[in-house]
């Protein structure tokens, strides 16, 4: 199945997702339709459990040149009238963006972000909200913010400030240079660096499918684990898992992954239930 819309084109295919960026003739930048697109389809994924992994790619050059022209013209700041009605509204219009973003962190799937070229502002935003980042060989991160004379304020911040040593963090925020596909892989920012787009998607693609092939529950409830233990002490993670896996641990699927091994084929996991709303359909 395949959906193009503005912004974005969607696939899914034996229960892998790939949300792709397409215009490259403007360097894939992040337009009010972007904004709009991106949780919409993200939601519907996660909502309708019609995939198991999603990837995050992008046509063209470069992966995405970031927040564009258009998107910060809107914002209501800096026009004749009341300062303070319009710094209030602004709050408002920034959350809508973070949300685009928190809605990858939140999805009951694991998401990959494919990244050639150019990954600058509101791109650095969304690939620290996936998962697990790849990207080629030229793939270049820029919190591109600091140029603008700005501060980063759509998930920078509070998601790649943790992947990253605070040294090397401050350095790139405060000046805004590139990091380099090399160094972010010595860093630990992505998990592996190919040669070309092609190879890049193989690659993805790859990997999605091998998630893909586990069970669902049980990689859903890892996600949930990671993130939960983020902004919770240790304590009170292993309380959390010990209550998930008290309600959700399932024999048949254990019994399945055994059957499976001893017979050496791949296991047959039932997929998550859709949470989609439908009262109002």
């Amino acid at each position: 199945m395949t959906t193009r819309q503005s912004a974005l084109a969607l696939e899914i295919e034996a229960g892998v997702a790939t949300i792709t960026l397409c215009r490259p003739e403007k360097m894939n930048a992040m337009g009010p339709d972007f904004w709009r697109e991106l949780p919409e389809m993200i939601n519907a994924l996660s909502q309708d459990a019609s995939a198991r992994a999603l990837i995050i790619s992008s046509e063209g050059k470069h992966f995405t040149a970031g927040m564009d022209l258009e998107t910060l013209s809107n914002l209501p700041v800096g026009k004749p009238g009341d300062p303070h009605l319009q710094s209030e509204a602004f709050t408002h219009a920034i959350r809508r963006y973070q949300d685009a973003f928190t809605a990858i962190e939140r999805a009951r799937i694991p998401v990959i972000a494919a990244i050639q070229g150019g990954c600058i502002g509101g791109g650095v935003d969304m690939i620290s909200a996936c998962d697990i980042r790849l990207c080629t060989s030229d793939a270049w991160f820029c919190i591109e913010e600091i140029n603008l004379g700005m501060t980063a304020d759509v998930g920078t911040f509070p998601r790649m400030a943790r992947l990253l040593p605070d040294g090397w963090m401050r350095q790139l925020a405060y000046t805004g240079q590139r990091l380099q596909a090399d160094t972010a892989l010595r860093l630990g920012f992505v998990n592996a660096v190919y040669e070309t787009q092609d190879e890049l998607l193989t690659h993805a693609l790859s990997l999605a499918a091998e998630i893909a092939s586990r069970d669902p529950l049980a990689i859903t409830g890892t996600k949930e684990m990671l993130n939960y233990s983020k902004d919770h002490s240790t304590d009170d993670t292993l309380r959390h898992v010990g209550l998930w896996n008290a309600a959700m641990l399932s024999p048949a699927r254990l019994q399945e992954s055994m059957k499976a091994r001893a017979e050496k084929r791949a296991p047959t996991y039932p997929d998550l239930l859709s949470v989609r709303d439908t009262s109002s359909d």
